[in-house]
C-alpha cells in the first residue's frame, strides 16, 4: 500500500523568538538546523539580534544552499504576517545606515523595546559593551577570520575521527568559550547590561554577542533586572522565546526531541520555497522583492 508523503509537524506557537549570531556565510553556520527550528514555531514576532549575516567574512565562493532557504524561508514568514525586526551586530554593522528601514513587517534598527505582560524588555545585540570592539576591532575581524578557519579544521578533524570510530572533539567551542568568556569577564558584559537597562526601568534586557545563551537574574541598585542572552547558531543552537504564559524560555536546539541531528536535510524535509531557493541568485532577487511588493529599479 502506498504512503503519502509525511504531514508536516505541528508548529509551536510563540509571542515572541529571538535569534542571533546566525553567520550566514561562513563555515560554521547550521543553517539546516536554524531552518528546522524556524519551520517549527509560529512566532508572532521574530527578532533577529545581530551577525545573521556575516559581512566581515562574506565570500562569494561561500554561500551554500541551506544559507539561501533561511533567507528565503525568513522573507516568507515576513510576507505571512510575521513581524520581524532586524538588529544589527559588529558582524553586520554596515546594516546600521540603514536603521529605521521597513519592507512591509520586516523592519531594520539597532535596538528595539517591547511592552510584554512580563515586563519591558531591551533588546540590542551588545557589541557595545565589548572592549575589543570599542578599542581593538582589527584584532576583533582577525579573530572572526582565525575563528571561522578553526571551525573548518575542527569539521574536518572530526571526519577523521568519524572514519576511525573516534569520538568527536570540540576544538572550535572550547577555544570560543576561552574567548568570550574572557571578553565578559573584562567588560563586565553582563552585569553593564543588566544596570544599563535597570536605570531605563527596563524588567528584562536581551542580547547575543558573546555567544553565551543564559536567563539570569541580575541584582543592581535600581533593583532587579533579568539578563537574556540568545546564544548563536554556531556552537549552542539555541534561542530566546517568549509567551503570555510561560514568560521568557531559552530553547535549545540538542534538547528538542523532535529535531534530527542529521545536518543534511532528509527528503521529506524538503518543500516547494526550499526548492525555490536552490534558484539563481538573480532570481530569487526577483522572488524575494516580490514577497516584499518591491520591484527593482
Amino acid at each position: 500500500m502506498s504512503t503519502s508523503a509525511s504531514p508536516r509537524k505541528k508548529r509551536r506557537h510563540v509571542d515572541v523568538a529571538v535569534v542571533s549570531d546566525v553567520h550566514l556565510g561562513t563555515y560554521g553556520c547550521h543553517a539546516t538546523e536554524l531552518l528546522r527550528y524556524l519551520k517549527s514555531i509560529k512566532p508572532k514576532v521574530l527578532v533577529l539580534n545581530g551577525d545573521i549575516v556575516d559581512i566581515w567574512q562574506f565570500s562569494k565562493s561561500y554561500w551554500p544552499a541551506p544559507h539561501m532557504r533561511v533567507v528565503r524561508h525568513l522573507a516568507g514568514l515576513a510576507a505571512k504576517g510575521t513581524h520581524i525586526h532586524y538588529l544589527t551586530g559588529n558582524h553586520d554593522e554596515l546594516l546600521r545606515k540603514f536603521a529605521g528601514t521597513r519592507l512591509g513587517h520586516f523592519r531594520i534598527d539597532n535596538k528595539l523595546v517591547l511592552e510584554l505582560p512580563h515586563g519591558r524588555t531591551w533588546l540590542f545585540h551588545g557589541d557595545v559593551f565589548d572592549v575589543t570592539m570599542q578599542h581593538s576591532r582589527w584584532l576583533a575581524k582577525l579573530g572572526a577570520k582565525g575563528y571561522d578557519l578553526l571551525i573548518l579544521i575542527n569539521r574536518l578533524a572530526n571526519w577523521g575521527l568519524h572514519r576511525l570510530g573516534r569520538p568527536r572533539v570540540a576544538l572550535s567551542k572550547v577555544v570560543k568559550d576561552r574567548v568570550k568568556s574572557a571578553v565578559s569577564l573584562v567588560s563586565d558584559f553582563e552585569a553593564t547590561a543588566a544596570t544599563i537597562a535597570a536605570d531605563q526601568g527596563y524588567s528584562y534586557v536581551a542580547c547575543g554577542h558573546i555567544h553565551c545563551p543564559e536567563i539570569r537574574q541580575v541584582s543592581t541598585e535600581k533593583g532587579e533586572v533579568v539578563y537574556l542572552n540568545s546564544g548563536d547558531w554556531v556552537e549552542n543552537l539555541t534561542a530566546l522565546e517568549y509567551t503570555a504564559t510561560a514568560g521568557w524560555q531559552l530553547y535549545r536546539y540538542a534538547d528538542d526531541p523532535r529535531m534530527p541531528t542529521d545536518a543534511n536535510p532528509a527528503p521529506d524535509e524538503m518543500d516547494e520555497d526550499d526548492s525555490v531557493a536552490d534558484t539563481s541568485v538573480a532570481t530569487l532577487l526577483d522572488d524575494l522583492l516580490a514577497e516584499f511588493q518591491l520591484r527593482r529599479s
